[in-house]
């Protein structure tokens, strides 16, 4: 009895050094800026309807190496008239190595995008403050209630969801 449960303990251990989750870079993929309203929206008041699209993408580009993008896009409007725009692909290569097929899709949806989030917000507040705008301080972004939110849609969809791994 002890015997077995030193194999089964031997079994998981060896498993569990076989999975492997390694940021290998982060980088800005593609970025760009407009402000199609200036100078103008200089002089009116700094009132603006701000909306924010947020998109992850995921595909193989080595044996283990997984690319993950993060697109936030932001558009900031006052009276109607576009202010600026700015949007953001913040992309990171990962190495994840043995882990079940069942968990790298949620992988690649959450803990990814999670590691990328606070780059990306830098460098949106960099180029909006560049663009002589209010600093921009983006609130913290939940992927995984996101990550389940479009499972649960897709499951009444009856779809397979989006942001699955591409090869």
């Amino acid at each position: 009895m002890a015997e077995e449960e030193n194999n089964a303990t031997a079994a998981q251990g060896e498993e569990q050094s076989q999975q492997q989750f390694v940021l290998q870079r982060i980088y800005v993929k593609d970025m760009s800026f407009e402000s199609p309203g200036a100078p103008q929206v200089f002089t009116q008041e700094w009132k603006p309807a701000m909306n924010v699209d947020l998109n992850t993408t995921s595909s193989k580009v080595g044996d283990d190496d997984y690319e993950v993008v993060l697109t936030i896009t932001i558009t900031a409007k006052v009276a109607d008239e576009t202010a600026y725009l700015v949007e953001v692909q913040q992309a990171g290569i990962f190495r994840i190595k043995g882990l079940p097929e069942e968990n790298m899709r949620q992988i690649l949806a959450t803990a990814c995008p999670n590691m990328l989030f606070p780059y990306c917000r830098e460098t949106i507040d960099g180029i909006v403050t560049k663009g002589t705008f209010p600093a921009l301080m983006m609130a913290p972004v939940n992927f995984d209630a996101l990550f389940q939110q479009a499972l649960k849609q897709a499951q009444e969809e009856g779809r397979v969801p989006e942001g699955t791994t591409t090869q």
